[in-house]
């Protein structure tokens, strides 16, 4: 049920291993933290691991409401689904293209939301039948595109910006993961994948680069733990970043990019 969600937000990137999953799930608990309701969508069928990274139970199952719906698996304060709480961790989905977006269909509009500002969806990685199918079943707010800086990485995240500007999705900005790497020794930083990729795609789109996130042992080990980076002390530098680039959601989001959409408000 999504008549109640106010703005849904994709993340998405061109390619795996950019860390998308890792983002969606700490910008999901700063926008939280803004005092926001926000869902958690793990539109990924094939590789679900938001539950993992938010620390939930092995074979926690959704509750059914009057057989028709999931009520929805809450977690540091996000409601989340995922299909990673239908399977077992060992279960593959052997599915093609449509069984897939069929899944993701279900998992949008049969759980029961209830009231939520922001439903940030995990996406998968690329430009397929996921995507397509989210983009035609809900009105989306935005998505915000997740790259790494080396070349081969942004190529992928133009054909991203690309497939959402052409079923007319506004791209609310780029996250540029794995900026600088951060010695756990000496603490120098080093732009090991290179520097400025994520400003250049930014600017080339007439967008915006709405932060750079580090690599850091932390994020990894704090995701393994199933307690994101984004919960951490605001003394804590990585934490900030995550709420950082929340805050600059909210305000892209505040732009009404979607036209009448309503605005979000603090209280």
């Amino acid at each position: 049920m999504l008549s109640q969600v106010k703005k849904i937000v994709a993340i998405a990137s061109g390619k795996g291993g950019v860390g998308k999953s890792t983002t969606a799930v700490n910008l999901a608990v700063g926008l939280q933290q803004q005092g926001l309701r926000i869902g958690l969508l793990d539109a990924d069928i094939y590789g679900p691991s938001i539950a993992m990274m938010l620390g939930v139970p092995e074979n926690t199952r959704p509750q059914a409401i009057n057989e028709k719906y999931f009520r929805p698996i809450e977690a540091h304060g996000l409601f989340t689904m995922s299909m990673a709480y239908l399977v077992t961790e060992n279960t593959p989905m052997a599915w093609r293209g449509p069984m897939a977006a069929g899944a993701l269909r279900q998992l949008l509009e049969n759980t029961a939301w209830g009231e939520l500002d922001v439903l940030v969806v995990d996406m998968p990685p690329g430009t397929g039948d996921i995507q397509l199918t989210l983009s035609q079943k809900a009105r989306l707010a935005g998505a915000v595109i997740v790259t790494t800086p080396q070349d081969i990485a942004l190529l992928d995240a133009q054909k991203g910006i690309e497939m959402f500007l052409k079923v007319n999705v506004p791209v609310l900005g780029i996250i540029e993961n794995m900026a600088i790497h951060l010695c756990s020794q000496c603490g120098h930083e080093d732009p090991i994948f290179g520097s400025g990729g994520g400003a250049m795609i930014a600017r080339d789109y007439d967008t915006q680069l709405l932060g750079s996130l580090p690599l850091d042992i932390s994020i990894r080990k704090q995701g393994d733990l199933g307690i994101p980076s984004a919960l951490s002390s605001k003394e804590e530098k990585i934490g900030q970043y995550y709420r950082d680039i929340a805050q600059a959601v909210v305000d892209e989001l505040n732009k009404n990019h979607d036209s009448g959409g309503p605005e979000i408000v603090f209280e």
